[in-house]
C-alpha cells in the first residue's frame, strides 16, 4: 500500500529522490480522517495562553481541518507529484508523507503533523492513516510555543536593539523561521559585531540575496496590515517572496511572454540568478567576507 517517493521525484535529504514513505487516502478514508481529527480530544490553552497566535506556517493538522475540509489536501496531505507504483493509473485523494528519522530506518517522523491532541485521541486516530494501523508511536506530538522579538519596531538595519545599541540578537528569536534561516541570521549579526568592534563600517548583504532580503524581512522591508488593523510581524523562512521582483518581462525562446507555471518556474531561476551574481559581487567587495 505505502511507497517511497520524493515528491516529483526530486532528491530530498536522502538523495535518492526516494526519501519519503508515503500513505494514501482514497476519497472516503481522507473524510473519514478530518471528521476523526475536528471531533478528537484536545489540549485547551491556559488562560494566559489564550491570545497566543498559531504560525501559519506551522498549523495544527486539526486546526487546519476546522478551516475547511480541503486545507490538509492541500497542505500536508497534498497528493500531486506522487505515483502509487503498484496502481500508478489511480490518483491517491491525499498522501501522507513520513520522513527517515535515523539511520536504521526503525524511526519516522510525520511530516507536517503538528497536532495539540491529547495522546490518546492522536494514537487512535493515525492508525487510521493506511499503513499505520499497527504503527508503534516512539513518541507523539505536541506544539511549541516561539517567543520572537517585534523586531521591525525594536531592531534597527543591523539588528541591535533601538533602546539599546551595544545589544545584537540572533537566530530565530528575532523572527526568522528555519535552521539555516537562523544560523545565517546569526552569522550575518557576528559579522556585523566583529565590523563594528574593529572600527570597520558593517556592510549588509543586498536585498537581491537570500541573506539580505531575510534581514530586509527581520528590520521591517516587509511588515503586513492585515485587514487594515495593526501591523503584524510573523516568523518567516527565506522564499522567493521577500526577493525584490524582477523588473524585465520574463519571455520564452520563441520571445513569447511566459504565463502560468512557465512563468512561475522562469521567475525563480530568474531571481535565483541575479541572487549569486550579487552576492558574489558582494563578498567580493567586502573585506573578509568569504564565507
Amino acid at each position: 500500500m505505502a511507497w517511497f517517493q520524493s515528491r516529483y521525484d526530486k532528491a530530498g535529504p536522502g538523495g535518492t529522490g526516494a526519501d519519503y514513505l508515503n500513505c494514501p487516502m482514497n476519497k472516503e478514508q481522507y473524510e473519514a480522517f478530518v471528521d476523526a481529527l475536528i471531533a478528537g480530544d484536545k489540549t485547551d490553552f491556559k488562560e494566559w495562553e489564550a491570545n497566543t497566535p498559531y504560525f501559519d506556517g506551522c498549523l495544527p493538522i486539526e486546526v487546519m481541518a476546522e478551516r475547511g475540509r480541503e486545507t490538509l489536501r492541500h497542505g500536508p496531505m497534498k497528493p500531486m507529484g506522487l505515483t502509487n507504483p503498484r496502481d500508478p493509473l489511480v490518483k491517491s485523494h491525499a498522501v501522507v508523507q513520513l520522513r527517515q528519522d535515523n539511520a536504521l530506518g526503525t524511526l519516522f517522523n510525520m511530516v507536517g503533523f503538528q497536532t495539540k491532541l491529547k495522546y490518546g485521541d492522536q494514537a487512535r486516530i493515525l492508525r487510521l492513516i493506511p499503513g499505520l494501523e499497527n504503527a508503534e508511536f516512539a513518541r507523539l506530538g505536541g506544539l511549541h510555543r516561539n517567543t520572537y522579538l517585534n523586531s521591525p519596531r525594536v531592531l534597527d538595519g543591523q539588528l541591535r536593539l533601538k533602546a539599546e545599541p551595544r545589544l545584537r540578537f540572533a537566530g530565530q528569536i528575532t523572527g526568522c523561521e528555519g535552521y539555516v534561516e537562523s544560523a545565517a541570521v546569526g552569522l550575518m549579526a557576528g559579522r556585523m559585531a566583529a565590523a563594528e568592534w574593529h572600527g570597520r563600517p558593517v556592510s549588509l548583504p543586498p536585498v537581491e540575496t537570500a541573506m539580505g532580503a531575510l534581514i530586509n524581512h527581520i528590520t521591517g522591508g516587509h511588515i503586513v496590515t492585515i485587514d487594515e488593523g495593526p501591523r503584524s510581524f510573523q516568523p518567516m523562512n527565506i522564499n522567493f517572496g521577500l526577493f525584490p521582483p524582477i523588473g524585465a518581462a520574463l519571455r520564452n525562446e520563441t520571445g513569447k511572454r511566459m504565463r502560468g507555471p512557465e512563468k512561475a518556474l522562469a521567475r525563480k531561476r530568474a531571481l535565483t540568478a541575479r541572487a549569486k551574481q550579487v552576492m558574489a559581487s558582494w563578498i567580493g567587495g567586502v573585506p573578509g567576507a568569504a564565507f
